[in-house]
This record gives C-alpha cells, structure tokens and sequence, in this order.
C-alpha cells in the first residue's frame, strides 16, 4: 500500500512550493530592469536628446542602487519580516519599471531606473536569507536553481529588447517586464495571508533554521555593520563579491569595443559579449553543490582566477587569435559570483546571520564594483592602449583571492557576534577563522 500523507504535511508542502515560487520568480526578476534597458540607450538618447554622458549615469545607476539597498535591507528585514521585505522589493521594482516606460524626459528615465533597482537590490539581499529559513536542507541545489533564474533574467531583457522595440516601440519593450515583475509579488501575498492563520504550518517552518540551544530569535535584531565589520568573513565576502562584480562590469562595458579595435565587427563582438554573458549559467549550475561539499571551497575560487588571468592576458596580448576561447575564459571566471551567495549561507546558522552577512556584502561589494566601468575605461583613455586597464584587472582578482581566502576558511558568523548579543553574557563557542 501507498503510505498516505497527513494533511499536515500537505500544508507544509504547499507552503513550501509557494515560497519556492516567490523566490524563483523574484531571483528572475532582479537584473531585467538593467539588460531591457542598454540595448536601448541609443534610441533612448535619441529619443530624449542625451549623450555617452547621461548614459555612463545609467549605467552606473544598477550598482550604486544595490549598494544602498545592501546596507538598508537588513534592519529594512528586521523591521517588516523576511516575507514582507521580498513583497515589497517586487512591488518597487514593478512601480519603477513602469514610471520608466511612461517617462516623458531623461529625468523619469533615471527616476524610474532608480526606484525599480531599489526594489530589485532589497532582492538581492533578502533571497539568501529566505532560501536559510525555509530550505536549510537544500542550501546547494536551491541556490544553483535561483542564481540560474537569475541569469535567466538577465539574458532574456537582453535578447528580447530591439526585436520588441522594432515591432512595438520603446516603451513595449521596457513596460511589458513590469507585468512579470508584478507577478512575483503574488505568492508573497500568500504567504503572508497564510502566515496569518495561528498555528500555521507554514510558520512553523521557521524553526527549522534554528539551531537547538541557541537562543536567539532566528530573525532578531541583526548585528550592527560594526559587527560584521570586524570579521574577516565579512570583508572577505565583500572584496570576493565587490572585485567580482567589479570585473564583469569592466567587461560587460569594454569587452565589445575591445574585439572592434583589434579587427572585429560590431556584431562579432556582440555575439562574444553574450556568449559571456550565458556562461554565467554554469557557475549558476556547479558553484553551489560543489561548495556544499567542501570544507574549505578556495580551489574554486583559484579556478576562477587562473581563468580570468588566462583571457585577460590573450585579449591583451592576442585578442583575434582565439577569441571564442578568450570569451569562455572569461565567461567562466565570474563564477565566484554564485560561490559567494553560497557562503553566504554557508557561514551563517539563522536568517538574521544570513541577511546581515548578505546586506554588508552586498553593500560594500557593489559600491566597489561601480568604479569597474569608470576606471577601465579611464585608465584605456590615459594609456591609449589596453595594457594598464587589464593590469587593474588583474589586481581586482588579486584583491578577490585575498577575500576568498577570508571567507572560504571554515567558520559561523554567529559564533563571533552573538555572544555580545546574549542576556547575562553567556558564552559561546567562537571560531578564531572568521576574525
């Protein structure tokens, strides 16, 4: 005989499934703001009168907005609840992405960009979290499921933009993602109405991420960033995320005129920049399970090195001769990206660890990264060649094994910080590795 399942679990299933759906349609959601809109910019400038100026300003708009979510979102999370955070980043983001596609003037267009990456960085932030309160058993396969929606995401506005555009207009093309953004509030209103009922079985799936014997509420006020601040774990996260994304930003902007000046066509290094863009989806795919099962996951991030090292040297040295092969290299080195909001979960024991850790990373990260773009392209101005640029980015990755160093080493957040938190200074174990 089939054993048959209580009505309890039923319950606890289908909370389960619906918070399953809010987090992969909100990761879906967190780049589409950004890639619907630069293959636009021409027409934008067009359209509005605005010139490489105003859209420099644009582009550095993503990551200064998911700095200053970074440092809100945690006490924004203790404030309003886990569930009510990820509702609300969903419901700016879709406001913001529709003032856009109504803007009359270059003014609405930043505005609007502004309030739906606001939205989109409260998300950032809040998904690490989520997936630690209601999945701590499946930490590795639902991270590679939500970064891969993620990188979904972000090629998608990407390739569906000028077709859309040409056939539709403008502002089809950047309006229709405020309906799947919208989308993605719904099963967070779920959630919430189901979380009202006493005794909620979906509620009740908040203990798991507790650790028997620790007392601390698992969503308790968050350490200060002075606390997180003095842990090496901490810093280490952010200059692995902050170098990181400092270079796939440099190379999202360059990577094309790169392969322009050393003799390809435009279209021929458009093909190579999305060729690096989707290989970001074997990081998505590999990263998490592999880290799951290592101790101590620095190889990974050396890996990751020695093929960002790789294509920076034959892009600088011999960009034409195997340009596929310097794109792969170089699609492939980001894949630290995806390890870092592993170890964000896997250095941590409660939600409240997890936002923290994931908010002062993020924030410090992506405040580092936006100097990317702006510094490659100065330093190529300068030197009127490509040589000191790549000598940056090489630095950057130097920088960001010294944060993976930091922050692969085995070590809790909570274990050094919680201490000072407890009533009657009770003790607890500290581990000296993320000091």
């Amino acid at each position: 005989m089939t054993p048959r399942t209580s009505p309890h679990d039923d319950a606890r299933l289908h909370g389960r499934m619906l918070v399953l759906a809010g987090i992969l349609l909100s990761a879906f959601n967190l780049r589409t703001a950004v890639t619907s809109l630069t293959p636009l910019l021409d027409v934008l400038g067009a359209q509005f009168g605005f010139g490489p100026t105003v859209a420099g300003v644009l582009g550095m708009v993503p990551t200064a907005a998911f700095a200053v979510a970074g440092v809100g979102t945690p006490r924004l999370a203790h404030r309003l609840g886990l569930e009510r955070t990820a509702a609300l980043s969903m419901a700016l983001a879709a406001s913001g992405l529709l003032w856009r596609s109504l803007a009359g003037g270059t003014g609405g267009l930043l505005a609007g960009s502004a309030l739906a990456l606001a939205g989109m960085g409260i998300g950032n932030v809040i998904l690490p979290p989520l997936v630690k309160r209601y999945f701590p058993d499946r930490i590795g396969p639902l991270s590679s499921l939500y970064i891969t929606v993620l990188q979904l995401g972000t090629i998608l506005p990407a390739l569906l933009a000028v077709p859309v555009a040409d056939a539709a207009g403008w502002r089809v093309s950047m309006g229709m993602w405020t309906l799947v953004t919208a989308v993605a509030v719904m099963p967070w209103l779920g959630v919430l109405r189901i979380e009202r009922r006493a005794g909620s079985t979906l509620a009740q799936l908040h203990d798991r991420a507790v650790v028997p014997g620790d007392e601390a509420p698992e969503l308790a006020a968050p350490p200060s960033r002075g606390q997180v601040w003095r842990t090496g774990l901490g810093w280490g996260l952010a200059l692995m995320f902050g170098t990181t994304s400092l270079v796939t930003y440099a190379m999202f902007t360059w990577l094309p005129k790169l392969l322009v000046e050393a003799g390809a066509s435009p279209a021929y290094g458009g093909y190579m920049l999305a060729l690096y863009s989707a290989l970001g989806m074997v990081g998505a795919l590999t990263m998490p399970s592999l880290a799951t099962r290592m101790r101590n996951p620095f190889p990974l991030a050396l890996l990751c090195a020695a093929c960002h090292l790789s294509a920076f040297a034959g892009l600088l040295w011999a960009p034409m001769a195997a340009p596929l092969l310097w794109a792969t290299l170089l699609g492939l080195g980001p894949s630290t990206f995806p390890l870092t909001l592993t170890l964000v979960n896997l250095r941590t024991r409660s939600p409240a660890g997890s936002a923290a850790l994931s908010g002062f990373m993020q924030g410090v990260g992506y405040g580092l990264s936006c100097l990317g773009p702006l510094l490659f392209g100065w330093l190529h101005e300068r030197s009127h060649g490509w040589g000191m640029p790549f000598a940056f980015l090489a630095l950057c990755v130097g920088v960001m094994l010294t944060g993976a160093w930091l922050a692969c080493r085995p070590g809790i957040l909570e274990d050094h910080w919680l201490p000072r938190r407890r009533a009657g200074g009770q003790n607890a174990t500290t581990d000296s590795s993320i000091r």
